[in-house]
């Protein structure tokens, strides 16, 4: 064996046990009772405060490079990874070209390749223009497809008509993929006011409600009617969820995310002026957030992930509502915001790796990891559930440190994380934690 990771709390198949697990050329070789004798390279015991998981997994990140300087492969994989996130799959948009030809998917994989210090997958992007084409971003390795029903704000991005939508999820049935959806209608917000000045309320106002559920309620049709599978990304308004509910009683192939802020935040609670909020969807209020708990609790919301969006620094840093770049920066919190609120509402941490691990994965395709299992890749997060620090922003590994989770107390800690067996951080506090220990088990 290569590593051997002994820990008394151990996250397999959904119960926390002690076990012994065993790495092998980069995957899982066996799970067994904490004094399994192995002989290997490292042998580590993790402290009695540390719960081993499975590497978390987002599905939903923008990581902007080639063509930007809003966020690179470099910083977005170091952020990942002390936050124990140990699989990203990168949006089709904001960088340059966007992702929607093999050229521009080649043009990414060249600018990440020696950069990145955990898994990059990508998804492929569908816009009007490569309609029938898809077939060959899916032979070049994309995990699936995304799409727009309103503007994404990339000139080279627009969005789908409800005719090019269910053209677009035929295909994708076709190819057995997944067709995400960024699910605003454009009609709505067609006729919305824009956002203007320092109030959130004005850019709450320019995305209501109603342009979420238009949008998917077209999508569960688009699937309903093709059979594809369909992904709802970043469900903000719990508007939207007995809709997502009645289609999954009904067994049409939908299923759908929520994100971090949408958890954390409210809209009563956004300051005024402070852009680091801007996000489209917008952060909608505290008994909205309610409610997507409970979503989650009861199935209709799959997963969580973190739909890290950098922009431009000085457009976050700005007041004016209008003028302000949407996005979060958030890739680095993710897991522990997540944890922070779901620990005071009575959840576990098989919750949050079911929500932030598995389920991710499994959207990707991504069997071999999501779960510590014999045979799984060796992606493992080593976590301290009942730490607590405050997020300090000199410490933030994104490319840019305006967040608005700077200045926040969160609950978890990530003691090292480990990508295909190879250590990928070590928390420089505490070092000595996972340190080889000789002889254990020899």
């Amino acid at each position: 064996m290569d590593l051997v990771l002994r820990a008394d709390r151990v996250l397999v198949d959904g119960v926390i046990r002690p076990a012994a697990v065993a790495v092998e050329q980069g995957r899982v070789a066996d799970i067994g009772p904490l004094d399994t004798h192995h002989d290997a390279g490292d042998q580590i015991a993790l402290p009695a405060s540390a719960i081993l998981l499975p590497g978390f997994v987002d599905t939903h990140v923008h990581i902007d490079e080639p063509g930007t300087d809003w966020e690179g492969f470099a910083t977005a994989t170091d952020a990942a990874a002390c936050a124990g996130v140990t699989t990203l799959v990168d949006m089709p948009l904001d960088c340059v070209p966007v992702t929607t030809t093999v050229a521009a998917l080649e043009a990414k994989q060249a600018v990440a390749e020696g950069n990145c210090r955990v898994s990059v997958e990508y998804w492929g992007g569908i816009v009007p223009a490569n309609l029938g084409t898809l077939h060959t971003l899916a032979a070049a390795g994309v995990r699936g497809f995304k799409c727009f029903l309103a503007d994404s704000g990339h000139p080279d991005f627009p969005p789908l008509s409800p005719e090019e939508l269910r053209a677009a999820a035929a295909e994708v049935a076709d190819l057995d993929s997944v067709l995400l959806v960024h699910a605003e209608s454009h009609a709505v917000l067609a006729r919305c006011a824009p956002p203007a000045g320092p109030d959130h309320a004005s850019f709450l106002a320019s995305r209501p409600d109603a342009a979420e559920v238009a949008a998917v309620q077209s999508a569960i049709d688009a699937a309903r009617g093709t059979g594809a599978r369909i992904h709802i990304v970043h469900v903000s308004s719990a508007q939207v969820l007995d809709s997502i509910a009645a289609a999954k009683s009904d067994d049409v192939a939908v299923t759908a995310e929520t994100c971090p802020h949408y958890l954390v935040f409210a809209a009563e609670d956004v300051p005024r002026g402070d852009t680091r909020f801007a996000v489209c969807p917008p952060i909608r209020g505290g008994a909205n957030r309610e409610r997507l708990w409970t979503a989650l609790a009861d199935g209709t919301l799959d997963m969580v992930v973190s739909d890290h969006s950098p922009g431009a620094p000085e457009a976050a840093e700005g007041t004016d509502f209008g003028r302000a770049t949407g996005g979060i920066r958030s890739l680095q919190f993710s897991p522990r915001a997540v944890w922070t609120q779901a620990a005071d509402r009575g959840f576990g941490v098989a919750d949050l790796s079911r929500w932030m691990s598995q389920r991710p994965a499994d959207l990707a395709g991504l069997d071999d990891r999501g779960r510590i299992a014999v045979g799984a890749r060796a992606d493992l997060c080593a976590f301290d559930p009942d730490a607590t620090d405050t997020v300090q922003p000199a410490g933030i590994r994104h490319r840019s440190p305006v967040s608005p989770y700077a200045g926040k107390v969160l609950r978890g800690r990530v003691l090292a994380s480990w990508v295909g067996g190879r250590p990928a951080y070590v928390d420089p506090a505490h070092p000595t934690s996972v340190a080889p220990v000789l002889g254990v088990g020899s």
